[in-house]
């Protein structure tokens, strides 16, 4: 065991995860949330023992971040986190000070327990595996359950995989970079809230009704859920300005999980973004045109070598000899400019959808239900995030500003279609 905590003990950031720590400011941290509830609450000795078992299996994951003269990287923690009460609202912001001592978090609240990540240390594919992991050895503690080591679960008696490890863009980049794309989109706008509470508006579905419907379309949900945002950004900014002229592209976020284009079972990032949308200074859009619209682009759009060219600049500027012998306090200022004036302006927002989760059939009964929540993005108010899990689908709009604008024309797009959808949110009271 301490001859691979000394193996393992550093990591250099992956390429997606490079910005993030330069784009860390006091009110917003590039976070996202999985939590998993339980039959009964949670009881917080033990999900800190199921915490112990877990960790060691997962090193690069429990990591902090730490700094050289010319890059951060992450490292192993030498003590494992603790368990902490959830508080009202989610990814309460992590500074650079939390981040240096834990760039987890491991949260309980009645019958829920929550992971929250920075984003520097996996995305939400690594994410959901620890999560999940974390929850099967808790119900082996709670429940005198054995759960097979499938469906995700790993062995905790078996080392860490190398290939868990991997910057899997260093070896899959190729050799024409896609040119970035226009900046000229719509973006949602709104009061911000003077304490920066992050709203969560969850939209609760029928998977099948939802799954159904999409099929009849002959799309996949993401897709349909994608036309159903742009639907209401659309609506929200004719509401804004009248003038067609003078309105932006709308665009939607998709992150894209590479490991299903390229392979590998790498638990650091390993997504590129696809971005979908339309030009309201054509005309205006039927709900059909807008979801065949969403399908093809998606269709041309996430494929091998398309994703490859998208990812591929931002490997070649890692590649830089130039940017490699900046100090690390200049090449800082250098991303989180380029951060602020490229990374989130290319889409109005994101939506990221981990799909249908999967647990071992033994594990299945103790497990309620599986959210996913993304923060808001640093300078517009809006995020959304989509789980489904035994016949129910999740969706997670979240927005750090006082009106509900977008929660109002989509979640009321849904109902007209004819769903039955169940409202929760943590709004203050």
């Amino acid at each position: 065991m301490e001859e691979r905590k000394r193996e393992l003990r550093w990591m250099r950031l992956d390429n997606a995860a490079l910005i993030f720590p330069a784009s860390l400011r006091r009110h917003w941290s590039n976070a996202f949330r999985i939590s998993l509830n339980f039959p009964d609450p949670v009881d917080p000795a033990l999900l800190q023992q199921a915490l112990d078992h877990v960790a060691p299996r997962f090193p690069s994951i429990c990591v902090r971040l730490r700094r050289s003269a010319f890059w951060y990287y992450l490292e192993e923690l030498a003590e494992l986190p603790r368990v902490r009460e959830d508080s009202a609202q989610p990814l309460v912001g992590m500074t650079l000070a939390d981040v240096r001592s834990c760039a987890i978090r491991v949260l309980y609240y009645r019958d829920r327990m929550a992971v929250e990540y920075f984003h520097a240390v996996t995305d939400g594919t690594g994410g959901l595996v620890f999560a999940k992991n974390l929850a099967a050895e808790y119900i082996r503690l709670r429940y005198r359950v054995e759960i097979p080591a499938e469906e995700g679960i790993r062995d905790l008696a078996e080392a860490p995989r190398r290939s868990e490890f991997e910057d899997r863009f260093q070896d899959t980049a190729g050799p024409v970079a896609a040119p970035r794309d226009s900046r000229d989109v719509y973006r949602p706008k709104g009061r911000l809230e003077p304490d920066r509470f992050l709203h969560v508006t969850c939209g609760i579905l029928e998977s099948d009704d939802l799954l159904g419907r999409a099929k009849a379309l002959g799309v996949t949900v993401t897709a349909y859920l994608t036309a159903v945002l742009l639907q209401a950004l659309l609506d929200m900014q004719a509401e804004e300005q009248p003038h067609r002229r003078r309105r932006h592209p709308v665009k939607v976020q998709i992150p894209v999980n590479l490991r299903q284009l390229y392979g590998g079972d790498t638990l650091r990032n390993f997504v590129a973004v696809a971005n979908i949308g339309v030009d309201p200074r054509l005309g205006d859009y039927s709900f059909e045109e807008l979801v065949k619209i969403v399908h093809y682009q998606m269709k041309l759009t996430i494929t091998e070598k398309n994703m490859r060219a998208i990812f591929t600049p931002n490997v070649n500027d890692e590649a830089n000899p130039l940017l490699k012998i900046v100090p690390l306090s200049l090449k800082s200022v250098i991303m989180r400019l380029v951060f602020d004036s490229i990374g989130e302006r290319v889409a109005s927002l994101s939506l990221s959808n981990l799909g249908q989760v999967r647990l071992p059939e033994a594990m299945a009964p103790y497990v309620t239900r599986v959210e996913f929540v993304l923060g808001s993005q640093a300078s517009a108010p809006y995020n959304c995030s989509v789980t489904s899990w035994r016949g129910k689908t999740w969706v997670n709009l979240v927005r750090n500003t006082v009106e509900p604008s977008l929660e109002r024309h989509f979640f009321t797009a849904l109902v007209k279609q004819g769903f039955a959808v169940r409202i929760e949110s943590n709004a203050k009271e």
